[in-house]
């Protein structure tokens, strides 16, 4: 680990170098933007209702702890495999699934119902981009941006709603590419993006890293031996850790664990090797 400076609310899990770093991968919901907060509260009822409905189904409670587990497995992937979780365990109780492609887009409708406030606010400039944000992200972003660090978007939404919410928060001309989920989704994942930035710019593992709240971005990058920084924000809150990402991210091999970034300069200067 390089002797950079301090930093107060953060825990080293696993020693990495320093000072190499070329290319910055982030992850977008929860890890920059909040506008999408709270959004398993509109999947998990969604799926426990439907699974109800299914002629083998068990209590309720149980499809509650089922619903939730494999919804959690999948976070950080495209979102059309958890509805294509949904049909098979609608199939396994006896029910006849619809496309997964309709499960996902019912769900869309109404997690956009949930937040079309927060869009439209953004839109209409009644609220600034840090306030839908999380600390610190965007300021981030911006200055590893200046300092020659090549920074890449890539979300398990779909693109369509990644391009206009990151345009809301006014981060294209931070990012060199912006990849969200594609309707052909065996053709798009986390790891091909990641994959396509290594081979093509030859990279060694010290001179990638990654942030984000899931375990996907994570596991993606410590295949290719880079740095990965698991970001456990407390959405709701906007402070402090969420033990249950923590654990999660720690469990998929983060190297370091961060609240935020609302210790911009002192964590530009930690990934940059700088003392101050």
């Amino acid at each position: 680990m390089a002797d950079g400076p301090e930093l107060n609310n953060f825990e080293l899990i696993a020693p990495f170098e320093c000072g190499n770093f070329k290319f910055a991968l982030f992850d977008f919901d929860g890890t920059i933007s909040l506008i999408r907060e709270g959004w398993q509260k509109i999947m998990i009822p969604m799926m426990v209702e439907l699974l109800m409905q299914t002629p083998q189904h068990e209590e309720e409670q149980e499809i509650v702890q089922l619903v939730n587990k494999f919804v959690a497995e999948l976070t950080g992937k495209q979102t059309i495999y958890q509805m294509i979780r949904l049909a098979e365990e609608i199939a396994a109780r006896g029910g006849i699934p619809l496309d997964p492609m309709a499960y996902k887009n019912e769900y869309h409708a109404r997690l956009l119902e949930r937040i079309k406030n927060r869009i439209s606010d953004l839109e209409q400039k009644k609220v600034s981009p840090e306030a839908m944000a999380v600390p610190g992200a965007i300021e981030f972003v911006k200055k590893l941006h200046t300092n020659g660090i090549k920074c890449i978007l890539a979300s398990g939404t779909d693109e369509k709603y990644v391009l206009h919410e990151a345009d809301l928060l006014g981060l294209p001309p931070y990012f060199d590419d912006i990849f969200g989920a594609q309707d052909d989704y065996k053709n798009f994942s986390k790891k091909m993006v990641i994959d396509k930035i290594i081979q093509t710019y030859h990279l060694s593992g010290n001179e990638f890293l990654s942030f984000g709240d899931g375990y996907v971005e994570i596991e993606n990058t410590k295949s290719v031996f880079g740095v990965a920084v698991g970001v456990a924000s407390n959405e709701a809150e906007r402070c402090g850790i969420d033990e249950w990402k923590r654990n999660r991210l720690i469990a998929a091999g983060a190297d370091l664990i961060i609240p935020d970034f609302r210790e911009t300069d002192a964590l530009l200067n930690y990934f940059l090797n700088r003392k101050n």
